[in-house]
């Protein structure tokens, strides 16, 4: 294979080229201010979520023998309350179903809806 040789460009040239896109490119007003805005932020955010998360940890070691001895009565509540809760979102749920279906019924038996109409035929694509 052949070997490629490259030249490098004299270092006045680099020093050149190294400044002029410098100038082209740098950061404009509003970038440096948005950068100057956001940092505090950002900095306050990541301290209160380490603070939360700092306090989560110490919460759930000082209440975790708490549950450990309450279990025997935490877990049936538990229990019942989510059972509670399935079966109420349940009937709502059930009788949604019933009204959307009994208005479908009367809809039908007053001619606007039903086997009676039917969609135009589409002719098959070949």
């Amino acid at each position: 294979m052949a070997e490629r040789h490259h030249q490098a460009p004299p270092p006045a040239a680099m020093e050149e080229l190294t400044k002029g896109l410098l100038r082209e490119k740098g950061p404009s007003a509003s970038q440096v201010l948005a950068v100057v805005t956001l940092l505090p932020i950002g900095g306050i955010l990541l301290a209160l979520s380490g603070i939360i998360l700092a306090g989560t940890v110490i919460g759930l070691a000082a209440v975790t023998p708490l549950f450990v001895i309450f279990s025997p009565v935490l877990v049936p509540v538990a229990l019942a309350i989510g059972l509670a809760v399935m079966g109420f979102l349940a009937s709502g749920a059930f009788g949604l179903t019933a009204l959307m279906s009994l208005s479908w019924v009367v809809s039908s038996v007053k001619g606007r809806r039903g086997p009676k109409r039917r969609p135009p035929r589409v002719p098959a694509a070949r």
